[in-house]
């Protein structure tokens, strides 16, 4: 009989344990998880190689802005990411990570940009080896004013349980060659239920930078939910950023709006059969009144034609098979002037996504 019970006992201590185990993630999760605040002034930091630009933007010249999301510094194009149905959570290496970062803060850096805007670039993350992705872009650009807006900090995943994804802390570094004056971080509205461990929090950046006529440009970092599947968080944080963009333009200042708003920007309706979370169409109607996509102006031809600038990565990188779709977009004011818009088509070979390049005049 006692041996029965003994042959019994350790089946039933060794789910108690595993439920204790759970219980105490499920509990140090929730402890651990803080947001950052509504509203946070960011540091702006200033050239550390040359002279120190005060010259001012003016009407009439013309300016680039790159918009890139860098993946972390994982996506090799043999990258699938486990939270797209891929297999891997974390990059190849160390070595690999600062490969692909330096690779695509070199892409960008031949554009001599006047504007750079990186999303998912880590600071401190399990995923990216603690690399600090931030410092090395840096190395690209030191004759350029920045900012970094941390999007999320989020506790240890410890999914997948072979090669958990870990901690990660990670947002948007921005890079101005002309002086910044403000640079302000907004939170963004995100679910309160468990499912926020897996999409983090979500912020923008705003960063004013100075005009001759007196006026400024309000320029807008953006990196939306990817993972939400609540229709509201998707729409609340569309309405807020909105709402934002109108008050910029109503207190009379230049607009431009760029990241990765994880919306299908391209297209007007839904062109894909299965609908993912991070790809719903952009929902033009919330824009506001003077406000347009800059691909939407486009001509149809050369707005259909060109590259998408993402990838899913449910599996390694495959140009006849992989589906891709437009998720960097950039949003402006009718006080911005398009002069040229491209996706860089480099077979996503540093990233799931591609430089988005957009030239500009302030009217």
């Amino acid at each position: 009989m006692r041996k029965r019970n003994l042959i019994w006992l350790i089946p039933v201590s060794i789910i108690l344990l595993f439920s204790a185990a759970v219980g105490c993630y499920v509990a140090y999760a929730f402890i651990a998880y803080e947001r950052l605040p509504e509203e946070m002034n960011l540091e702006i930091g200033v050239p550390s190689t040359g002279i120190r630009s005060s010259q001012l933007l003016r009407q009439g010249a013309v300016y680039t802005a790159v918009s890139y999301n860098i993946g972390f510094g994982a996506y090799t194009p043999e990258f699938s990411f486990f939270m797209d149905g891929g297999t891997e959570s974390v990059a190849a290496s160390a070595e690999s990570v600062k490969a692909t970062v330096g690779g695509a803060a070199e892409c960008v850096r031949n554009l001599d940009p006047d504007f750079a805007l990186f999303q998912e670039v880590d600071l401190k993350a399990t995923r990216s080896y603690y690399i600090n992705e931030s410092a090395l872009l840096d190395t690209f650009f030191p004759e350029y004013y920045h900012a970094f807006a941390v999007n999320y900090d989020s506790p240890f995943l410890f999914y997948p349980i072979l090669q958990p994804h870990g901690r990660t802390k990670a947002g948007l570094a921005t890079y101005s060659r002309y002086p910044i004056v403000s640079a302000i971080r907004y939170a963004l509205p995100i679910s309160e239920y468990f499912d926020k461990f897996f999409d983090l929090d979500r912020c923008y950046a705003v960063l004013k930078i100075p005009v001759e006529n007196g006026k400024f440009l309000d320029l807008y970092h953006v990196h939306l939910s990817a993972y939400s599947e609540d229709a509201k968080i998707r729409e609340g944080q569309t309405l807020k950023l909105m709402s934002a963009l109108k008050e910029s333009y109503d207190a009379g200042n230049y607009v431009i709006c760029a990241g990765d708003f994880n919306h299908d920007m391209k297209n007007p309706t839904q062109t894909t059969e299965k609908i993912f979370s991070w790809a719903h169409v952009f929902p033009r109607e919330t824009l506001p009144e003077s406000f347009r996509i800059v691909q939407d102006a486009l001509p149809d031809e050369e707005r259909f034609d060109m590259p998408d600038s993402s990838r899913n990565s449910d599996i390694p990188y495959d140009p006849e098979k992989t589906l891709t779709i437009t998720l960097d977009a950039f949003i402006v004011s009718d006080t911005v002037e398009t002069v040229d818009y491209y996706v860089i088509n480099h077979g996503f070979l540093f990233s799931d996504h591609q430089p988005v390049v957009f030239s500009f005049r302030l009217k």
